[in-house]
């Protein structure tokens, strides 16, 4: 398995594994949503982990200007979960960027508790 940054030549790739993640991605893979989403892509700092089989995961952040590193995105295809692709792909944006703080904003509280990371905060959306 290769951890690599994302290219365009991958665009394909990662959005046939946003749709196979069904509707809880729709909003990334549907007809309005995704070209919105590639220019998320295009402005972002995204990793993708490759086997054999394609793009079997992604993680999406933004550097802020010395002030951290924010995750948005963190997914692994299904069928290869329990491989801990998603903590390698959070040890490569690590790696590359030492001396930053990574933050993560979650729905998926338990899976980083798992890691042993710390809840530090919340997110409020405001409408």
């Amino acid at each position: 398995m290769n951890i690599e940054k994302y290219c365009k030549d991958d665009e394909s790739l990662l959005f046939d594994l946003l749709v196979d993640e069904g509707d809880e991605w729709s909003d990334y893979h549907g007809a309005q949503g995704r070209d919105h989403y590639i220019k998320a892509l295009e402005s972002s700092l995204v990793y993708v982990a490759k086997d054999e089989t394609g793009i079997c995961g992604y993680i999406r952040c933004r550097e802020d200007n010395g002030f951290g590193i924010y995750v948005y995105d963190l997914l692994v295809r299904r069928s290869h979960r329990g491989k801990k692709i998603g903590k390698l792909l959070i040890e490569r944006l690590s790696k590359d960027f030492p001396e930053q703080l990574i933050y993560v904003m979650s729905d998926v509280d338990p899976y980083y508790e798992k890691l042993g990371y710390q809840k530090i905060g919340s997110i409020f959306e405001i409408k």
